[in-house]
């Protein structure tokens, strides 16, 4: 092997060079990627052994096709077996969908044990290829499992690179600077090599060329990705940091942490940023921080609904909640938001005591072991509700409580959201309205400009002090309808957890 090719492998190809390298000669490998198997093992013959190695393969339909792509003989599964037995060239072997054959025919069992003691140094290396995980007990000692992940970023970056090549020489516009493949690259990351050249063709398609530009649309192919579960939903309207009102210590914190997400890759992993638990009043905020935090680290942002876990619409919820968790790191980098989580890692729903403790036991195990590039955002309008296990330090980077906005803060979102429908603050004298809305959420004060401008529409005139003054008028707030609940949640996070804003002061 070249001395430089080393750092470039890729997950994948380390995986099964570890197989070769070990004398495994029987390899399974869980995959639905037949194509890809078949370069990574093109790889492993050029790379690996002194001579080059061929590689061969089968299917039922197409029967054994040589290493120069000849159609040999339609061999049966028995068949291509003593095929490889009579063998007197070393060889790789790829058997596509075996599984069958060795589930269901103990003669198929027998003669692959057999063909072990055949092939163990003699290099030939028989390879299944399935997308099931299936492996008969008699031969669970002799088959060495490989479970083919997603592509690493060194994979895409180098199949990228290929695809460029070839869509440049089609006469289409290419940006192949390693910048720009690099970008496209880690956009593509969490989809097959098949689904990641259809997002490419896609892009190419609806941009015209594959630049920087192309990058929101290869992002939707992870849209699809991420809906076929039903239990994951893709967050596309983003929010800038700058359109959250107050919260000026949950932005400073953010915007610190954000250069350490972005240098993840190079940096121990103690200090790579895990993720934030955010609690608070309800309508204060939480949801609109989420989306702030995937705009500020510039990320896309995926939802997971503890309710949705549980309403058994997707079968057993802790293997759904597993699925979801494994599906969300495998397009990581990203932000993944925990909507609600008390409500799944508490007894608080229906029966499912037992279930939630699997979960929750699996939430604790996996929040340590996550791939890096996932940044982990849980909302909770109840964190009393929560084990304690879950909030100590080192689950969470941080826990950060929204209280009700304050007066300089409600006078902010006021303004926010009034320049987000296009008018100009700066005449409605909005100091005036700091002490109408004392204990208003930020969501109140949305519904206040927007019950204001629907006024003046039907008036047909321009928006005044006096209307937004009337619409406040009419609001109750949830601090005074719900106060006894308001008041034991900010009672319970005065101590227990970081203001996400600067108390008000008196």
């Amino acid at each position: 092997m070249k001395p430089s090719e080393n750092a470039l492998e890729s997950r994948a190809y380390r995986s099964l060079k570890e197989m070769f390298q070990g004398g495994r000669p029987l390899i399974f490998v869980c995959t639905s990627e037949e194509g890809r198997v078949r370069m990574l093992l093109q790889q492993a013959s050029e790379r690996l052994f002194r001579s080059r190695t061929p590689v061969w393969s089968w299917s039922l339909t197409l029967g054994l096709i040589s290493p120069d792509g000849r159609a040999v003989e339609k061999f049966g599964p028995l068949a291509v077996l003593d095929f490889i037995a009579s063998c007197s060239e070393p060889g790789i072997f790829q058997l596509k969908d075996f599984h069958q054959f060795m589930q269901e025919d103990a003669q198929i069992r027998r003669r692959l044990r057999d063909l072990y003691e055949v092939c163990v140094d003699s290099g030939k290396f028989l390879v299944i290829t399935s997308p099931l995980r299936a492996i008969p007990e008699e031969l669970s000692r002799q088959m060495a499992l490989v479970e083919l992940q997603v592509p690493d970023i060194e994979e895409l970056i180098a199949f990228v690179r290929a695809e460029a090549e070839a869509i440049s020489r089609q006469g289409f516009q290419v940006d192949k600077s390693e910048p720009s493949l690099f970008a496209m690259s880690r956009a593509l990351q969490g989809l097959t090599l098949d689904e990641s050249r259809h997002a490419l063709r896609r892009a190419l398609a609806i941009g015209g060329a594959l630049d920087g530009n192309c990058l929101p649309y290869l992002l939707e192919e992870k849209k699809l990705v991420v809906n076929r579960t039903g239990l994951i939903q893709y967050i596309a309207e983003s929010t800038q940091i700058a359109h959250v009102g107050g919260l000026e210590y949950l932005k400073t914190w953010l915007q610190e942490r954000r250069k350490l997400f972005v240098e993840r890759d190079s940096l121990n992993a103690d200090i790579v940023p895990k993720g934030v638990l955010v609690m608070g009043v309800s309508g204060c905020g939480k949801s609109l921080s989420v989306k702030a935090i995937a705009s500020c680290f510039g990320l896309p942002l995926y939802r997971i609904e503890m309710s949705e876990v549980y309403s058994g619409r997707h079968g057993n919820p802790d293997a759904a909640f597993v699925e979801a968790c494994r599906t969300v790191e495998s397009v990581a980098p990203a932000v993944v938001w925990f909507d609600e989580i008390e409500m799944g890692l508490t007894g608080d729903i229906g029966e499912g005591a037992t279930n939630m403790g699997r979960i929750f036991a699996f939430f604790l195990t996996w929040m340590q072991e996550k791939a890096r590039g996932l940044f982990v955002a849980a909302t909770a309008n109840r964190i009393d509700l929560l084990p304690a296990e879950m909030i100590r330090k080192g689950r969470f980077d941080e826990v950060f409580f929204i209280d009700l906005p304050t007066e300089d803060e409600r006078i902010e979102v006021f303004r926010i959201h009034l320049e987000k429908r296009g008018i100009d603050p700066s005449a409605l004298q909005l100091h005036r309205l700091k002490k109408i809305t004392q204990g208003w959420t930020g969501a109140e004060i949305e519904q206040c400009v927007v019950s204001a401008l629907t006024q003046v529409r039907l008036k047909n005139k321009t928006i005044a002090f006096e209307d937004l003054h009337q619409a406040a008028v009419g609001v109750i707030p949830l601090s005074k309808t719900m106060r006894e609940q308001v008041d034991r949640i900010r009672s319970w996070a005065f101590d227990r957890a970081v203001r996400a804003s600067p108390r008000e002061t008196r």
